[in-house]
């Protein structure tokens, strides 16, 4: 799914902070394509500009419509956003499904988000226009959600699912250290932690096998290895010049 082909369609928004922070939230995920059903007469007021900041340019260029059914006249799929859990209702698509489905099936379609009035969101009449439906899963105790948060949690999952955000998701797995070095840098570790009383002589493995879960869990790399090899070496240096030390105070 790309910007070009994806829509952002708010029918009747009324509060101009609300849409100048959809414009906002929209150029955070690099999407520019507004359009506005029936707003309310301010949409361009000093209020939505103050709140949009740089990305007044999305509502400079929205489009206008009367009504949904002529705002999506070239779209070919659209999602709905409700939590009106109806008879003629009943698969929702949560954000990330809603994104995954996007991904797989809509790459190349005119698609386009549909949100309703803050109050009383979208109406059966609108959704009825819709192929699709869109709900957040808030909680129970206060689950409207404000326009613009609403749409980021939605813009986000969109943005995961792009070329972009795979690229920043799909780490690149690292290479673990062989089960050789593993097995000399705990030897080493043995004996230099023997060496400073760390470890008890008659049990050593006792807490040995708690570095080794530990270690075990992060999955050491042979630079890992190295580092640590590195810091036993650096005891055993400052436990021989503290014998030194020792022995010739000793005399």
């Amino acid at each position: 799914m790309t910007p070009e082909n994806f829509a952002i369609i708010l029918v009747e928004p009324q509060g101009p902070i609300n849409i100048g922070a959809v414009c906002r939230t929209m150029m955070n995920f690099g999407f520019t394509q507004l359009r506005l059903v029936n707003p309310t007469k301010h949409y361009k007021s000093l209020l939505a500009k103050k709140m949009a900041l740089t990305a007044f340019i999305v509502l400079e260029n929205a489009e206008i419509f009367e009504d949904l059914e002529s705002a999506l006249s070239d779209i070919q799929v659209a999602f709905g956003t409700t939590r009106r859990f109806g008879k003629y209702r009943k698969n929702f698509f949560t954000p990330a499904s809603a994104a995954k489905k996007l991904e797989q099936h809509y790459q190349e379609t005119n698609c386009a988000l549909v949100m309703g009035p803050e109050d009383t969101g979208l109406e059966t009449k609108d959704l009825d226009l819709c192929q699709h439906f869109i709900t957040i899963p808030t909680h129970d105790t206060y689950p409207s959600m404000n326009l613009s948060h609403a749409l980021s949690v939605l813009l986000y999952e969109v943005s995961l699912k792009s070329e972009p955000g795979k690229k920043l998701t799909d780490l690149p797995s690292k290479k673990l250290a062989t089960g050789d070095e593993i097995e000399h840098m705990f030897t080493h570790m043995k004996d230099s932690l023997i060496n400073i009383d760390f470890l008890d002589k008659q049990n050593p493995d006792h807490l040995l096998r708690a570095f080794r879960r530990i270690f075990g869990a992060a999955g050491l790399t042979s630079r890992d290895v190295r580092i640590i090899r590195g810091m036993m070496r650096r005891i055993d240096w400052t436990e021989n010049q503290r014998r030194k030390y020792t022995n010739v105070h000793d005399r």
